[in-house]
């Protein structure tokens, strides 16, 4: 039976999802977008050529017949920015979803809840997956509070958690989904990897490894010892 991610009715046979920002080159992210076997890409709405057909864009670079795009709105202050850029990405034909954020403090990258509520809320969007963040944006710190995902996990029963933001290593990528997550969304781990290509192929498989052991049920942890050979039956 396939274990697909499932977002507003779309099946997905990946739970990695990446992003396109920070690479050296459009033909690197190409590259690492294949090698991660990721189904969906965030776009950046503000940060992309979306009229002007005559200059090179990263647009060009993805496969729409294999990936998906989801747009976002990274770098929106307000809701009244974020549903601007959200309406435009839909207008131009790159899809009716959106990943919606507002920013709240350029230092950290924080979210302004109100706002996003109020975008939300504008664009009569609803929410077809939560998107908690492991640790701040491009940090690459790992999951900074396991405890928080877990209970977030127990609360977010009908649509999909993805955790989003802070992944450094595979080994974060696979912790978040030993956690439960559903999925994980990551740009600058890969991106600013000395070997993208490589870093992508270890992500796919973290996650898969993850979500593997998540449905397996880890063992429970214990204070002391246990033999690993049982005692009954042993010669005397």
């Amino acid at each position: 039976m396939p274990d697909n991610l499932v977002i507003a009715g779309r099946a997905f046979e990946s739970r990695l999802i990446v992003g396109t920002g920070k690479y050296r080159s459009f033909q690197e992210m190409a590259r690492a977008h294949a090698a991660s076997g990721a189904e969906m890409v965030t776009v950046a709405i503000r940060r992309v050529n979306l009229t002007d057909r005559s200059k090179e864009s990263l647009l060009d670079y993805i496969n729409r017949e294999k990936i998906f795009i989801l747009p976002n709105t990274a770098a929106c202050y307000t809701a009244d920015e974020a549903i601007r850029t959200a309406r435009l990405a839909r207008e131009v034909g790159l899809s009716n979803w959106v990943k919606l954020e507002v920013i709240g403090d350029q230092q950290t990258l924080f979210p302004d809840t109100e706002q996003l509520i109020e975008a939300t809320r504008v664009l009569d969007a609803g929410a077809a997956a939560v998107m908690p963040l492991a640790a701040p944006i491009g940090s690459g710190l790992g999951v900074q509070n396991p405890a928080n995902l877990r209970i977030l996990r127990e609360r977010i029963t009908e649509v999909p958690m993805i955790v989003d933001a802070g992944v450094g290593t595979a080994s974060d990528a696979a912790v978040a989904m030993e956690l439960g997550a559903d999925g994980v969304l990551m740009n600058t781990a890969i991106a600013e990897a000395q070997d993208t290509v490589l870093m992508a192929e270890a992500m796919r498989d973290a996650v898969i490894a993850g979500r593997k052991s998540y449905l397996a049920g880890r063992m429970p942890k214990r204070l002391y010892a246990s033999a690993s050979s049982p005692l009954s039956g042993v010669v005397r």
